[in-house]
């Protein structure tokens, strides 16, 4: 579509009429465009859209925060937290869902604060680091 909206004839219009049939066709083929993009826009909420994360030392015997949590939501404040919590002798990752910024499972202080900073984001890249 967007080839026949920009192409270009190398015929001239030679009447009122030739001009109003392209002005047709290049109305139409808008329409089509501006439906196609409300229809994105409409998609684009079920997206990841925002992301929060916190990284953090669950284990006084660990040196550093090696652990995280991160929030991945949509528009609508849907989606998921993944945390991972690291030690010396292993590493288990939690996944809890999110719906409208709340889980039905308990949520860790972390998690919290990974959700919100995902909320407050709106898209854009934010810094973090792991105080609380």
């Amino acid at each position: 579509m967007f080839k026949k909206i920009f192409k270009r004839d190398k015929k001239e219009p030679k009447s009122i009429k030739e001009i109003l049939s392209a002005f047709n066709s290049l109305e139409k083929d808008f329409e089509k465009l501006s439906e196609e993009f409300e229809n994105l826009k409409k998609e684009k909420v079920f997206s990841i859209q925002k992301v929060g994360m916190i990284r953090f030392n669950p284990f006084a015997e660990v040196g550093s925060d090696q652990s995280f949590s991160v929030a991945l939501l949509d528009g609508n404040d849907c989606g998921v937290v993944i945390t991972s919590l690291y030690s010396r002798e292993d590493n288990r990752i939690y996944a809890k869902p999110i719906n409208n910024g709340q889980s039905q499972y308990v949520l860790s202080e972390e998690e919290r604060i990974a959700i919100e900073r995902a909320k407050r984001s709106k898209g854009t890249n934010q810094k973090t680091n792991g105080q609380k």
